[in-house]
């Protein structure tokens, strides 16, 4: 729904082009101001599936900033960032199923030391994790740089806001990660369930585009290269 509100945007924001600077400047306020407060409502989340939730929403203030700026490289960037983080999301939702599946909670103080249990899934959440942050050489970085890249170009104290964006993302991550794998297992998950091989199919299916993509970002980009 995300990724549809995303494609709504750049359909109707073409019609306003070129916007009227009253239109545009509160939109973009809000647009960058979000990214901050849904990165930061990731820190505190107690539930795991709600802190993959908000970290779309984070994500999804980057497309917005970058599609009212109306430039080629922020509508590439909007459109590569949303297939990237469509994948990515849809990975860490599936991550979280299968953690749910076997302790029936996702509450995250609970859930803790899993990789004793699952060390092949512990690295399937390692690999998303790192994509989610944007590290190299994942799509998702390409498309973050264009977007501010862009933003910059618009406004120069924007790099501000998108640096201190970046930077809570990649804490939110790696928080993620530590609570869910590292840690002493809980004694009454001691008994789990293997992990099957659909799940790991599953897996692979959604971050082997995520590395391939980046080969030849022109197939996600080239709307508006």
């Amino acid at each position: 729904l995300l990724k549809l509100g995303g494609y709504g945007l750049i359909r109707i924001s073409s019609m306003l082009n070129p916007h009227p600077p009253n239109l545009m400047f509160p939109i973009m306020v809000l647009a960058l101001w979000g990214i901050l407060m849904t990165s930061s409502i990731c820190l505190r989340q107690t539930d795991l599936k709600a802190l993959i939730a908000y970290s779309s929403v984070s994500h999804m203030g980057l497309v917005t900033a970058a599609i009212i700026v109306q430039t080629p490289w922020s509508l590439t960037g909007a459109m590569i960032l949303m297939v990237a983080h469509g994948l990515t999301s849809s990975a860490l939702f599936a991550l979280a199923n299968t953690n749910y599946e076997r302790t029936h909670t996702r509450t995250l103080l609970l859930v803790r030391g899993l990789q004793l249990a699952f060390p092949l899934m512990s690295t399937w959440w390692l690999l998303t994790n790192l994509t989610n942050m944007a590290m190299p050489p994942t799509i998702n970085l390409l498309g973050e740089l264009f977007i501010i890249s862009t933003l910059f170009n618009w406004s120069s104290p924007t790099i501000i806001i998108t640096g201190i964006g970046t930077l809570i993302t990649a804490t939110y991550s790696l928080y993620m990660f530590l609570m869910t794998q590292r840690g002493s297992i809980s004694t009454q998950f001691r008994l789990l369930p293997p992990t099957h091989t659909r799940e790991h199919l599953t897996l692979t299916l959604h971050l082997l585009p995520l590395g391939l993509l980046i080969l030849k970002p022109a197939l996600i980009s080239g709307l508006f290269t």
